[in-house]
């Protein structure tokens, strides 16, 4: 069975990662998993040569009293989890999501992610995590990981939800953001949303933008095709904010500058500057 799973981590994003959660379990009527995973972040207290400080008693003493207090590092941590989980799941069921199942997993992010996702119709995750520096507007690091390897739908939320009324589809032509027509054309998600599909060119005309709006037409979407010339970033940046625009959908790589998603200056520029969420295809 289909699910949605969702990546929570008692951050200032996690509300957001639980009511973009909600809406998409109503919207595709598919459960959701909420996943808290406890990193390999820390490192064990002790350090890593005593020799020549300490005599033979006073280093087994201090070694078993930073044990002790790795372990309850670890305890602690769990407990937090368990908590972050309750609180989120609660929260989906204020929203009406009855289909709820929590997990509690220690390891690798990535590994754990890859684990728990091949039957996930969508991952949400946090724009920014808890170590995020909200002054400089750095994102999560995380994120980037995460949109790397996952194979799935990666929705990144922005700090508060609103309704999905208007997005706007960041298209370059290439096979990701070909993956994201398809998903477009195939899903319940976002349709009844207006669509404005949106292509930076230097080209007075591109069949691939005139192929794209024509298929989302068909599937019933209201579709607005615009080829502009310009940098990516302030393109994408300027339709959001002329026209309140609520999703920005977008591949995580493709064959242009919008290709640079995390991994050069536009596209993380376009996620750091645009207060709405991303929807990513790799």
């Amino acid at each position: 069975m289909s699910k949605i799973l969702a990546l929570v981590d008692g951050s200032q994003y996690t509300q957001s990662v639980c009511d973009n959660a909600a809406w998409a379990a109503d919207r595709l009527g598919a459960p959701v998993e909420l996943m808290h995973i406890i990193g390999r972040r820390d490192t064990p207290s002790a350090p890593a040569d005593l020799s020549g400080n300490l005599d033979l008693g006073e280093r087994e003493t201090l070694l078993k009293e930073l044990a002790d207090f790795d372990e309850q590092k670890g305890k602690l941590a769990r407990k937090r989890g368990r908590l972050v989980l309750a609180e989120a799941g609660a929260r989906l069921n204020e929203k009406g999501i009855s289909a709820v199942e929590e997990r509690l997993r220690s390891g690798d992010l990535v590994e754990t992610l890859l684990e728990f996702e091949e039957d996930a119709d969508l991952v949400v995750i946090g724009k920014r995590g808890e170590a995020a520096d909200f002054a400089r507007l750095h994102l999560g690091s995380n994120l980037e990981r995460v949109l790397r390897a996952s194979t799935k739908p990666v929705l990144v939320t922005a700090r508060a939800f609103r309704p999905i009324r208007r997005f706007i589809v960041a298209f370059d032509g290439g096979p990701s953001a070909g993956k994201a027509i398809d998903h477009l054309v195939a899903s319940p998600l976002l349709k009844g949303a207006a669509c404005e599909l949106v292509m930076v060119s230097s080209k007075p005309s591109d069949e691939r933008l005139d192929r794209a709006a024509a298929r989302l037409r068909e599937a019933g979407y209201d579709v607005t095709a615009t080829l502009e010339k310009g940098e990516p970033d302030e393109v994408i940046a300027a339709h959001v904010k002329r026209d309140d625009v609520d999703l920005i959908v977008m591949g995580a790589y493709g064959h242009s500058r919008i290709r640079n998603f995390l991994i050069g200056s536009t596209t993380s520029e376009i996620v750091r500057a645009c207060l709405r969420p991303v929807l990513m295809f790799r």
